[in-house]
């Protein structure tokens, strides 16, 4: 293994850290950092996961099967979503008529897991994909190295966020925290003991975009847009995908 790679592995914990610590930090105003991680989960998506999946794809698969795979994962999310971690309402009578209060705390914890869960295990991947980059060579290894280091901090945000937006509490939401800082350090490590093949990893890359997709369109957006002023929200969504595709260009260089 290259000599510097336990050095960025490390660097993404940190990455991760500070950006769910800002989250943290700033849960007051958790509808604007909802926004802003809508566009930053839809971008990482659309112009870094996506454009991977092809770019790799295009060596094993026909044209049609990467997009194929990327909705096959956003419908498995949602039938994740809507059916095992289904929302539970409590219902009253009010004039006869059904009114749906809170949700079930079980159902929003599921939901909320679920969501970090995915956001970790896509953080193990990046560590995954910098430990098989340097396999390859250390110049490969460096700019892999660079796109994960700049969407880290976005992950740390997205899921401190998707905890706390569950009605998680700020310490299970640090918890995860630190299991979504560490996931790319294990995933760097874990390339000592194999290497995985292009066309496998392009399917996984293709199925996380699906995931990423509807988290950001189905719970993030209409999740930060909800009882707060839209135009504020809607800059702060457009803000985040801007800031991501920025930051995923510059590094591609």
């Amino acid at each position: 293994m290259h000599p510097f790679v336990i050095l960025i592995a490390l660097a993404t914990f940190c990455s991760t850290l500070i950006g769910g610590s800002i989250a943290l930090k700033l849960k007051d105003k958790l509808h604007l950092i909802l926004g802003f991680s809508a566009g930053a989960v839809i971008a990482v998506a659309f112009f870094d996961l996506m454009p991977e999946a092809i770019n790799i794809g295009s060596k094993y698969y026909a044209v049609a099967t990467i997009p194929s795979i990327v909705a096959l994962g956003f419908l498995t999310y949602l039938v994740l979503d809507r059916m095992i971690f289904l929302h539970a309402h409590i219902n009253d009578h009010d004039d006869g008529h059904l009114l749906p209060t809170a949700g079930d705390p079980v159902a929003h914890h599921r939901r909320g897991t679920l969501g970090a869960g995915s956001l970790s295990i896509h953080s193990f991947l990046d560590g995954v994909a910098i430990g098989l980059a340097f396999q390859v060579s250390a110049a490969i290894g460096a700019i892999v190295a660079v796109a994960v280091l700049v969407h880290d901090f976005s992950d740390g945000i997205n899921t401190v966020n998707l905890i706390l937006k569950n009605k998680g509490a700020g310490q299970s939401a640090f918890h995860w925290l630190i299991v979504d800082a560490a996931a790319p350090v294990v995933g760097v490590i874990s390339t000592l003991f194999f290497t995985l093949p292009e066309s496998a990893l392009a399917i996984i890359l293709a199925v996380f975009s699906g995931f990423f997709l509807y988290i950001g369109a189905s719970d993030l957006i209409p999740e930060s847009y909800h009882g707060h002023p839209k135009f504020l929200t809607t800059a702060m969504t457009v803000l985040g995908a801007g800031i991501l595709y920025i930051a995923i260009h510059v590094a591609n260089l």
